[in-house]
């Protein structure tokens, strides 16, 4: 049984950074890894990239390269999400999940990922 909690959301101007958060509990370890989505009004839910627990091994969706990092902290049972250079189009509301034999599984895929947190709000002004 795993809790994911995102936190660090609100409101920047273009061309601005931003780093969301998100906090597990519960037997995270049992999950292989943590990802992040997003989901704008009236489209999909789209992956933007993953990270496993055991190596820090980091897996980045192409469109976001070069403007969003993920890392974690272990100790924390926490992963975050550095968004930088920021567009009024990163608009959405941004989730984290968990993952378990992420290897064997699409960490792209949507359907994959065995819990979910609540999601937090990211706005980007023009």
């Amino acid at each position: 049984q795993v809790q994911l909690v995102e936190s660090g959301g609100g409101l920047v101007q273009a061309g601005g950074s931003l780093r969301v958060s998100c906090a597990a509990s519960g037997s995270t370890f049992s999950n292989d890894a943590m990802g992040w989505f997003r989901q704008a009004p009236g489209k999909e839910r789209e992956f933007l990239g993953a990270i496993t627990w055991s190596g820090g091994i980091t897996y980045l969706a192409a469109f976001v390269k070069g403007r969003f990092t993920i890392s974690k902290d272990n100790a924390k049972s926490t992963v975050y999400l550095q968004m930088n250079s920021l567009k009024p189009e990163d608009t959405a509301v941004y989730y984290c999940a968990a993952i378990s034999d992420y290897q064997t599984k699409h960490l792209n895929e949507v359907d994959e990922y065995d819990y979910w947190g609540q999601g937090t709000q990211v706005t980007v002004s023009s």
